[in-house]
C-alpha cells in the first residue's frame, strides 16, 4: 500500500510539472483569424502578415473564416475582434476605428493605378495625355473604398456598385468606361473574368498616395506591435525587400505593368491622414523609374507630392 501510495504521488508530481512546463508555451500561442481570401486575391498579404510575425516570441496558428466575407462584414467582425486583422487603404476613419500599422504592404506599388477597360476601346485612351482629358472618362469603384471619394475629388464622374464582382459585369455592360485597380491587382482580377471582352489598358498610369495598412482588432493591440514590429524587423534585415521582389504577383505586375513607359497623371488624395509616414524615404519605391533586379538594392524614393500631372 505505501509503495502504490508513493507511486501515485510521484505519478500526480509529474503530471503537474509536465503541466506546469506546458503552461507559459500554450499561453505563448495566438490563433490570427483573416477573411478567406477570394477567387480575384492572391497570397501576398497572407504571406506578409506571416512573415511579420514569424519574427515575435508568441507562437502564431493562422486561419480564416468560413466564408469570403464582405468588406462591411469584415469590418464589424474586426471591431467585434472575431477576425483579428484585415487590410486595405488607409484613411483618417480607418485609422480611428482600427489600430493601423503604418508600414505600406505593397512599398507604393498600389499607388499605381492602371485601367480595366473593354476590349475595342484603347485607341480612346492612346488620346489621353492631361488629367483633364481623363476626366472625360466615367470611372467605376466600389461604393465604400477610399479611391471613390478620391476620384470624385479630383473631378471624376464615379458610378458605384455595392459588390466588387459586379463593376466588371457593369464595365462590360457599358455602365462606365474605366475600372482603376491596383497595378498589382489587375492581372490576377482580369484571369478571374476570362468570360468578359475585358482588357487591361497599355499606355496609362493614375498615381495618388493610399498606403496599403494591415488594420487590427481594437481588442488586441499586443497584435499590432508584434506587426509592426515585425515588418520593422524585415525591412532592416531585408526580408521584406526578398518577399516583395520574390513575389509572383509583384514580379508580375512589375513586368507587365511597364510603369516606366506609361503616362503618369497624378492627383491628390485629400483623405491621406496626416500620420502618413511620407518622410520614411526607406518605406516607399518610385515605381515609374526602370526597376532592379529582385536580387538588387533597389531605390527606396516615391514622389508622393501627387498634385502635379505629367
Amino acid at each position: 500500500m505505501p509503495s502504490l501510495f508513493r507511486k501515485t504521488i510521484a505519478t500526480i508530481s509529474a503530471l503537474y510539472l509536465a503541466f506546469y512546463a506546458l503552461g507559459p508555451t500554450a499561453a505563448e500561442q495566438k490563433t490570427v483569424v483573416t477573411n478567406m481570401k477570394s477567387n480575384v486575391q492572391t497570397d501576398y498579404m497572407n504571406g506578409l502578415l506571416k512573415l511579420a510575425l514569424s519574427y515575435s516570441s508568441t507562437k502564431y496558428t493562422f486561419a480564416t473564416t468560413p466564408e469570403v466575407y464582405s468588406r462591411p462584414r469584415v469590418m464589424e467582425s474586426v471591431r467585434s475582434g472575431s477576425i483579428s486583422v484585415m487590410w486595405g487603404g488607409t484613411s483618417e476613419e480607418m485609422e480611428r476605428d482600427f489600430i493601423p500599422v503604418r508600414i505600406d504592404a505593397y512599398r507604393g506599388l498600389m499607388n499605381h493605378r492602371l485601367f480595366f477597360i473593354r476590349k475595342g476601346d484603347q485607341a480612346r485612351f492612346d488620346n489621353i495625355y492631361s488629367l483633364e482629358d481623363l476626366k472625360k472618362v466615367r470611372m467605376g469603384q466600389g461604393r465604400s473604398w477610399q479611391d471613390a471619394s478620391i476620384l470624385e475629388n479630383a473631378g471624376f464622374e464615379v458610378i458605384k456598385a455595392t459588390k466588387k464582382p459586379s463593376l466588371y459585369h457593369m464595365l462590360d455592360g457599358g455602365r462606365f468606361d474605366a475600372f482603376p485597380r491596383g497595378a498589382n491587382e489587375v492581372w490576377t482580377e482580369l484571369n478571374a473574368f476570362p468570360e468578359l471582352a475585358l482588357t487591361v489598358e497599355k499606355r496609362l498610369v493614375l498615381i495618388y498616395p493610399l498606403p496599403t495598412y494591415f488594420f487590427v482588432s481594437p481588442k488586441d493591440p499586443e497584435l499590432a506591435k508584434d506587426i509592426e514590429n515585425g515588418l520593422e524587423s524585415a525591412i532592416k534585415d531585408g526580408a521584406f525587400d526578398k518577399y516583395f521582389y520574390g513575389s509572383p504577383e509583384v514580379q508580375e505586375a512589375l513586368e507587365k505593368a511597364d510603369l516606366p513607359n506609361r503616362r503618369a497623371i497624378r492627383i491628390d488624395n485629400p483623405y491621406l491622414p496626416k500620420a502618413t509616414p511620407l518622410d520614411r524615404k526607406e518605406l516607399w519605391l518610385d515605381l515609374t523609374r526602370q526597376m532592379p533586379a529582385p536580387d538588387a538594392t533597389p531605390d527606396t524614393t516615391i514622389p508622393l507630392d501627387s498634385s502635379a500631372t505629367d
